[in-house]
């Protein structure tokens, strides 16, 4: 009897949600961000007002709020806007973490004119 293949691990995704305290969406999106964390809780969290991080947020330019970068391993796979529902947030993850298991490199969604703003962002965060 041959063992059963090995299922690979959950990849740890990197979830960066970049709001601003001064919008309204963003302080309600605060509470289903956690609900995320709490439902997909493999992956790593970071909650960034874009104002009071500005050093750290750098060139990216949010246009629209709740926006989400979504990294593995410094790589940026998503960088956008996001529905404030937590079904959306946690569709995205697990497309992103099921193309990843299945040996897959996602393409990046990420505004062609902001990825090397995001890809600055992600590698300072993956810095820090």
């Amino acid at each position: 009897m041959s063992a059963a293949p090995e299922v690979p691990a959950e990849p740890q995704l990197a979830v960066v949600c970049l709001c601003a305290e001064w919008c309204g969406t963003c302080r309600d999106y605060q509470a289903t961000f956690a609900e995320l964390q709490a439902a997909l809780p493999a992956h790593t969290y970071r909650y960034i007002d874009i104002e009071d991080e500005a050093d750290l947020v750098g060139d990216v330019d949010v246009e629209t709020f709740p926006t989400l970068m979504v990294t593995h391993l410094g790589r940026v796979l998503f960088a956008g806007p996001v529905l404030p529902r937590l079904a959306d947030a946690q569709r995205l993850l697990q497309t992103l973490g099921d193309a990843l298991r299945g040996g897959a490199t996602p393409a990046a969604q990420v505004d062609a004119e902001q990825a090397e703003a995001y890809d600055a962002l992600a590698q300072r965060l993956a810095g820090a």
